[in-house]
């Protein structure tokens, strides 16, 4: 009688490619509505005669939110299971934004804008691409890392240019029902295909050796917040955690924070009407899908403390240079900026994964790097309201450029610090090094 085994064959697209492409979307759409907010500062304002202080205050308040939320949704995901987390937060994105279309006071979009729809969306932030990558790919996990980075411009691309026009049109309640309906529709679609782990569905990651048995997932024994806050404190005695946190809350300053909520705002201030700006923001996110998805690929083959001195020295000169480049018509030398402002917008996002994975292990790598989004997030709102009262304080932006640019030239500087430690594998965790 042969001994022999037989090596089973794949019949078909991998289940990973499926559950990438759910996740895909999921993120996309807790983009679509984080994206709106810059299109709608002017026709809220408008419609209800609130200052841009109180507008920017709610959008603060959701970006925070958004930072906080995500790692104690990471922990959640651990404890209660990745589908049920994300269908849960989809339906509460839909909730808060439809409600945003009965509203009349501010305190009212402080409570859907800022809190519900922060909650909702931070639990699908980018530590939920993080986990769904390591969990799901072996092979090609930087660039799939890369991919879930970009659904974020995905979303902008998508939402912004729709959002404007209706916000000019029939009006801004039309937008926030858009993204509502659509963040609805996913929900059954999660339900049906989004699975927990390769194990919970008999397979294993894609690029993992399919001989091996599925890794049975472990039993939860602690609470979510439990885990989240325990992680926190380990990771804490680390300085690579520390500079990986002020690197990416200087990230979320100049993006999500600066750019994000205040470029539609700051061009218009020159004259270029606010379509065209929308336009130019939503440019910003083709090309942060093709920067971030080779950032992915580079962060495979290159040193990712490398990677991120170069695209933040070079994001804080292109900062620097802004105030310079807006003007109420699209100069060349606006479209390069949009163009490069692109291709660095998250690229910083694999190298810092890596770096998460690489220093923390790959079972805690997705609440490190939550807490890592956390500053992101954390920083976007601070920077949100600063730019905002710069701008109605001395009646432009030019502080606020000046503020991140210079803070980005230092998150270069302080990458170079972090130590050289090879990535562990799928399945190794290696205790926190480099203790403070």
């Amino acid at each position: 009688m042969s001994t022999e085994v037989e090596t089973p064959r794949r019949v078909g697209l991998h289940r990973a490619w499926w559950v990438a492409a759910v996740t895909m979307a999921a993120l996309i759409a807790a983009a679509g509505f984080r994206s709106s907010t810059g299109a709608l500062l002017g026709p809220l304002e408008e419609d209800f005669g609130w200052s841009r202080g109180t507008t920017s205050g709610a959008v603060s308040l959701n970006l925070i939110v958004y930072g906080l939320t995500a790692p104690f949704a990471a922990a959640l995901m651990e404890r209660f299971g990745v589908r049920r987390v994300v269908a849960a937060s989809l339906t509460l994105v839909a909730v808060g934004s439809g409600l945003t279309l009965v509203m009349t006071e501010a305190w009212q979009l402080w409570l859907l804008w800022g809190f519900a729809i922060g909650v909702g969306t931070g639990s699908l932030a980018l530590v939920f691409g993080a986990i769904v990558a390591n969990r799901w790919f072996v092979k090609h996990r930087g660039v799939v890392i890369g991919v879930f980075s970009a659904a974020s411009s995905t979303g902008q691309l998508v939402f912004l240019p729709a959002i404007a026009h209706l916000a000019d049109g029939p009006g801004w309640r039309w937008a926030a029902g858009l993204v509502a309906v659509f963040a609805l529709l996913l929900v059954p679609l999660v339900l049906l295909v989004l699975a927990d782990s390769p194990a919970a569905v008999g397979t294993t990651a894609y690029g993992a050796d399919p001989l091996a048995p599925p890794p049975t997932a472990p039993v939860p024994t602690r609470g979510a917040a439990r885990v989240a806050i325990d992680t926190f404190r380990g990771s804490a005695r680390s300085k690579v955690f520390w500079i990986l946190f002020g690197s990416f809350w200087i990230c979320g300053w100049s993006t999500n924070g600066l750019i994000g909520t205040h470029f539609i705002a700051a061009s218009h201030d020159h004259g270029l009407p606010e379509t065209t700006a929308a336009s130019l923001l939503a440019l910003i996110g083709i090309f942060d899908i093709v920067g971030t998805v080779a950032s992915g690929w580079l962060t495979d083959r290159v040193d990712s403390r490398y990677l991120l001195f170069v695209y933040y020295l070079l994001r804080g000169l292109s900062l620097l240079a802004v105030p310079y480049l807006l003007a109420d018509v699209v100069h060349p030398s606006l479209f390069v900026f949009i163009v490069f402002y692109g291709l660095d917008w998250v690229a910083t996002v694999p190298p810092t994964v890596a770096l998460c994975r690489a220093h923390f292990g790959v079972e805690k790598a997705g609440v490190v790097f939550g807490w890592v989004f956390a500053a992101h997030m954390v920083g976007a709102g601070v920077a949100a309201s600063y730019a905002g009262l710069v701008r109605q304080g001395t009646g432009d932006y030019y502080g606020a450029w000046m503020t991140a640019g210079v803070l980005c030239v230092l998150a270069a500087a302080a990458v170079l610090m972090i130590p050289a430690v090879p990535e562990p594998d799928a399945a190794e965790e290696l205790p926190v090094t480099d203790s403070m």
